[in-house]
């Protein structure tokens, strides 16, 4: 399987290739640059992978919830190079992407993922492991950090930017439910790719 796989919905700028299972990444931390990183990062993961568009079998896209402007920049590429390759287009959850990057680095099989969606809301989903892959346990949703809810007992992780500017408020309010978070915690384009 080969899978081009791009991110540009949140702070961070990501791309990446899935060959056969394995996954070569470009990533940077550069809020607003995303339109002029996103391409040259795809040129630079095909060239060294001496794969060309055509050879590919799909390509996935970070599909939000996020900035609008990463959204849209993400998604025009995707179409972009999809359309002109004749690739089917995959849209992956960036939460989703979230809770996965927080499993492979920590190994946490329960994943609450928050995006800080501005205006004092949150986008919130929450995630199981089955067989190395994240599975939503409830619809996706925006809500102010009070009314997050989590779909089962357990422990649960805490993962992203919505962590970071409300983590007091969404500890208090889940009373345990969620035994540590990261904050500083950004979707990838690896793991889109892998979902």
């Amino acid at each position: 399987m080969k899978i081009l796989a791009i991110d540009t919905a949140t702070e961070a700028c990501s791309a990446a290739l899935l060959l056969d299972g394995a996954v070569a990444e470009r990533y940077q931390l550069a809020p607003r640059e995303h339109a002029a990183l996103i391409l040259p990062m795809v040129q630079t993961l095909l060239d060294e992978a001496a794969v060309g568009m055509t050879e590919l079998d799909a390509i996935a896209v970070g599909r939000g919830p996020g900035s609008f402007t990463g959204v849209r920049i993400a998604m025009s590429v995707a179409q972009g190079l999809a359309f002109a390759a004749q690739l089917p287009l995959v849209p992956v959850s960036t939460l989703a992407a979230l809770a996965q990057g927080a499993w492979r680095e920590f190994g946490v099989a329960q994943v609450a993922a928050a995006i800080d969606a501005r205006m004092e809301e949150i986008y919130w989903g929450c995630y199981v492991e089955r067989d190395g892959i994240m599975t939503a346990r409830a619809e996706e949703c925006v809500c102010t950090p009070q009314a997050a809810t989590l779909p089962g007992a357990g422990e649960w992780f805490g993962t992203g930017s919505g962590w970071d500017t409300y983590g007091d408020a969404l500890m208090q309010h889940l009373q345990g439910g969620v035994v540590r978070w990261q904050g500083e915690r950004f979707p990838r384009a690896a793991d889109v790719a892998v979902l």
